[in-house]
């Protein structure tokens, strides 16, 4: 079970959900949507949606996300820290992404 807790400062540890087929690339460069090729993207997406990140906020939308898989296989939950929620940016679905590439630093495989 997954909750939404306190990270660095003030930012709120969030999640990231990926196929499994993404996790060496991750481990070593972060989360950088330009690098997208192992797998599609969650959504079965071959191509970014966003130029960003999707981060999930709680629980339920690592559910979500992992239920909406359609990579093929099995997904991982990274959770990341460091990242102020109120930076995420709404793409018009009500899911957030982060306009930005999150270093492996930021990152646990969970």
């Amino acid at each position: 079970m997954l909750h939404a807790v306190r990270g660095y400062g003030d930012a709120v540890r969030l999640y990231h959900v990926t196929s499994r087929l993404n996790r060496a690339s991750i481990a070593e460069h972060g989360l950088d949507w330009e690098r997208m090729g192992a797998a599609p993207g969650i959504a079965g997406s071959p191509t970014p949606e966003v130029a960003g990140v999707f981060l999930c906020r709680d629980e339920f939308e690592v559910g979500w996300f992992a239920r909406m898989n359609n990579t093929g296989g099995p997904v991982d939950v990274w959770e990341v820290d460091g990242v102020d929620p109120d930076s995420l940016v709404d793409n018009g679905s009500g899911y957030g992404y982060l306009a930005a590439k999150i270093p492996a630093s930021q990152l646990t495989l969970r």
